[in-house]
C-alpha cells in the first residue's frame, strides 16, 4: 500500500481552499482520506499554512511520500 501526502482542493469557485491529507497513492485526489493533517489557505494575506507537525512526521515515517507542493509547504513553514 503506497502512500502520499497531498493537497486535496476544498471551498467554492474561484476561492480555492486546501486540505492536507493522507491518501493511497491510486486514490483520485477528492478521494477518502486516511487522516487529515492541516490545511492552506493561498485566499487570504499572508498565506495561512497549518499542518500537525507530529502527525506529519509519523506519516513519513511510516513511508508516505509528500507531493512536492506540501514539501515546499513544510519547508516555508518550518522556516
Amino acid at each position: 500500500m503506497a502512500l502520499t501526502i497531498r493537497l486535496t482542493r476544498m471551498g467554492s469557485k474561484k476561492r480555492p481552499f486546501y486540505r492536507l491529507v493522507v491518501l493511497e497513492r491510486a486514490s483520485r485526489r477528492d478521494g477518502r482520506p486516511l487522516e487529515f493533517l492541516g490545511h492552506y489557505n493561498p485566499m487570504v494575506n499572508p498565506v495561512e499554512v497549518v499542518i500537525d507537525t507530529a502527525n506529519y512526521e509519523k506519516w513519513i515515517k511510516q513511508g508516505a511520500t509528500p507531493s512536492d507542493t506540501v514539501r515546499s509547504l513544510v519547508a516555508k513553514q518550518s522556516a
